[in-house]
Formats: structure tokens, sequence, C-alpha cells
């Protein structure tokens, strides 16, 4: 049974426009600028916690840490 082209026509249409609303999403989705802000506010928000607290303290600790030991033995 053929089908009509008016018919076929409007189904191409709307697969069109059900294509163009998915790129569209994907676009957003891996946009560089909102992939940088997801990013920095997820950073911000783990600093804040406890574990985040103590993670910039340890780091902060083993840096002081090196610095004071290349400077002591700088003159060996």
């Amino acid at each position: 049974m053929p089908r009509d082209p008016r018919q076929i026509q409007l189904e191409i249409d709307a697969a069109r426009e059900s294509l163009a609303a998915t790129l569209d999403q994907l676009t957003y989705r891996t946009s560089p600028t909102r992939l940088k802000a997801k990013g920095r506010d997820a950073v911000q928000r783990f600093l804040q916690t406890p574990a985040g607290m103590a993670t910039v303290g340890a780091v902060g600790l083993l840096i002081t840490f090196a610095v004071v030991q290349k400077i002591r033995h700088r003159n060996d």
C-alpha cells in the first residue's frame, strides 16, 4: 500500500526537528564554558567540606615541608 507523499514529508520534517533538538541539547551539554563553570562549582563545593579543607591543609603542609627542606639543604 503506497504512502501519501504529504505524510512522508511530515514524517521527514518531524524527524528533522527531533534531530535538531537533540543536536542543540548535545551542544549545550558539551559547551566548554558550561563544563568549566560546572567543574569550578564542584571544586568549590568540595573545598567547603571537611574533607576538602583537610586536603588543602595537607597539601599546604607538604609544600611548606618541601620548601623548608630545600632551604635547609641549599648550601650542602
